[in-house]
């Protein structure tokens, strides 16, 4: 049996790696976070070194690598999908398959040739899984249950869309599935599309969209998009798509059903756009709870572990643990591709799951990337001549709480990074939720994005029921509950739009959303002790345990790694004070900062 694997997931969006020991999850990562190219899908050859150099091992101490699923089953799938549309996917056909026929055809040798050109030692043997299976897997293995169902909902692995598993012990074993070209994943992207968005990156926005409009397209969806059956298996109208013929996910059949053209990617958002963003919602909601139930009723069990990209959906997991169709829910936090390379370590491994027994998660806090001491960070300030105070852990919280308190926005940078796509407290810009601005000064001075995108909370844990309606932990903020009723303000309801973003809804008005929901992240002390600190300093000044939280970066760009990339980051936008580490940065002691160029013209549109 394999004690150490390092696991590898490439070539389609989220390249990553996960390495997995004796000990447990050492360390994983997105290459993007590296190689600074959003969603980059090469091999991830950056984070496999930064794995390995973790663990102090080299690729000699290794017993195996698992890759994330089978290339030659892909590989008959797309060659059944344009043998199925020919001869309309002809131009298509003609622009894919010498890749297909070329590297693509020996994956699995490339992914062994990659590894060899690192000049990290000898190759291990190389497993694969499926796709869905290492799905499976990261959402189980590492889940705090003896015994779970598991649902993995995504676009498309090999075949499988969607698949319902029983995890037992060591086991994740296959239950039901449902095939391609039938996607949940695929349906929520080409609305993503319609609205003038980025698939696969851009469903965020859809989902963030959705409580602007009114579901008044739901039922259309329902009649001649998708036929969903009470179990929540479906079938969709193929013949309504274009996602088979290789280039768009949408086209005229699309465009006569929803009343025109899609809308062009930064042009200016209508009713519309809103209201198709809440009826493709709505109906994604409905397809999860019937799946929940159905996944409930076939397994038995009354706990459900989340993963697959539709896991990302966190107001469908609000729906979820609301409706109580399960005791505990448990969403693995790098729930899409990218955790599927620590899913198929954990296959390769099968180790023994002392964690259970503790009743916490093996994903330590979802803290599995890159950390920088000290020193390290000292070292670049000096030779920078970059300005900065050194404080202790305790008088750095006591001053960042007074700086939040007064209306400024810092950017926190504190120990490892986190895997997966969400902020937690490692790499993230903080504010004040009681600032009614604070919205649409984060979003527009300092993440350069949408004024309608929400922000999430950070609270702390023994205070989230005063001020959110939830019933469980949610450590990766990948759960959206209503804000406590005693948090609300009256609002005559008269806004319409984006309109409504000026009404104050609630006391923590920067982080809830237009519906009265809010995506929550609670924080313990074990999981978390200077985040907690922080917190409870804010709560001691302001009376509030609660925090904006918002991911170190600017639209377009990965978040932060290193200090190099945080103070990047900092001086190219109005954060107004930078901790990292032990040392405090104030904006206005800093050098002047110059970049050739005007670079926000260079942000891409996602």
């Amino acid at each position: 049996m394999a004690t150490t694997v390092l696991g590898i997931s490439a070539y389609y969006h989220d390249s990553a790696a996960a390495l997995v020991g004796a000990d447990g999850i050492a360390a994983a990562a997105q290459e993007e976070r590296f190689s600074r190219r959003r969603h980059d899908s090469a091999f991830p050859a950056q984070a496999v070194r930064y794995c390995l150099d973790e663990a102090g091992l080299t690729l000699g101490d290794v017993d195996a690598i698992a890759y994330y699923e089978d290339p030659a089953r892909k590989f008959r799938r797309v060659l059944a999908t344009y043998a199925a549309t020919a001869p309309h996917t002809w131009s298509s056909f003609r622009e894919v398959m010498p890749a297909w026929l070329g590297w693509k055809a020996r994956t699995l040798d490339t992914v062994r040739e990659e590894l060899r050109g690192l000049g990290l030692g000898a190759v291990p043997p190389l497993k694969r899984f499926g796709h869905h299976q290492s799905h499976a897997a990261s959402a189980f293995l590492p889940s705090p249950y003896e015994s779970a169902a598991v649902l993995c909902v995504d676009g498309v692995g090999e075949w499988t869309t969607t698949s319902l598993w029983h995890g037992t012990g060591q086991r994740v074993d296959p239950v039901a599935e449902l095939r391609f070209p039938h996607s949940l994943g695929l349906l929520y992207s080409a609305f993503t599309y319609f609205c003038g968005f980025k698939v696969d990156s851009g469903e965020y926005k859809l989902m963030g969209l959705a409580p602007y409009g009114k579901p008044v397209y739901a039922r259309l969806i329902r009649e001649e998009l998708i036929d969903l059956k009470p179990d929540g298996s479906f079938h969709l109208d193929t013949d309504r798509f274009e996602y088979l013929h290789g280039h768009v996910m949408t086209g005229r059949r699309f465009e006569e059903l929803f009343g025109g053209p899609r809308r062009q990617p930064e042009a200016p958002l209508t009713e519309r756009e809103f209201d198709l963003a809440a009826s493709v919602q709505e109906v994604t909601e409905e397809v999860m709870l019937r799946l929940a139930r159905t996944a409930r009723e076939r397994t038995g069990e009354r706990r459900l572990c989340l993963a697959g990209g539709v896991a990302l959906n966190c107001v469908a997991n609000g729906r979820i643990v609301e409706e109580g169709i399960f005791d505990e829910v448990w969403i693995q936090p790098a729930a899409g591709d990218a955790g599927g390379a620590l899913g198929a370590a954990l296959l390769a491994q099968r180790a023994t799951r002392p964690h259970t027994r503790t009743g916490r998660d093996a994903m330590r806090s979802s803290r599995l990337g890159p950390g920088y001491d000290n020193d390290r960070i000292a070292a670049y300030f000096d030779a920078n001549a970059v300005p900065y105070t050194r404080l202790t852990p305790e008088e750095l919280s006591g001053r960042v709480a007074e700086q939040l308190a007064d209306g400024k926005v810092v950017g926190w940078f504190q120990g490892r990074m986190e895997f997966g796509p969400r902020a937690l407290g490692g790499r993230s810009i903080l504010g004040d939720p009681r600032n009614p601005a604070m919205q649409s000064v984060m979003n527009q001075k300092i993440k350069f994005r949408e004024s309608f995108r929400p922000f999430a909370p950070i609270v702390l844990a023994e205070d989230a029921e005063e001020y959110f309606k939830i019933s469980q932990p949610s450590p990766y903020m990948l759960i959206v509950a209503q804000v406590a009723e005693q948090q609300r303000l009256e609002s005559d309801g008269s806004a319409r739009g984006l309109d409504r973003l000026r009404t104050a809804r609630s006391t923590i008005p920067a982080v809830t959303h237009v519906d009265h929901s809010a995506r929550i992240q609670t924080v313990t002390a074990e999981a978390d002790p200077r985040l907690h600190r922080l917190l409870g300093d804010f709560k001691e000044r302001t009376g509030c345990p609660v925090l904006v939280n918002t991911s170190f970066n600017v639209r377009g760009e990965p978040i932060v790694t290193s200090p190099e990339d945080a103070y990047r980051c900092f001086m190219r936008t109005d954060i107004d004070t930078l901790a990292i580490g032990d040392f405090l940065l104030a904006k206005a002691d800093q050098p002047a900062w110059t970049e050739e160029g005007d670079w926000r013209d260079e942000i891409p549109l996602d």
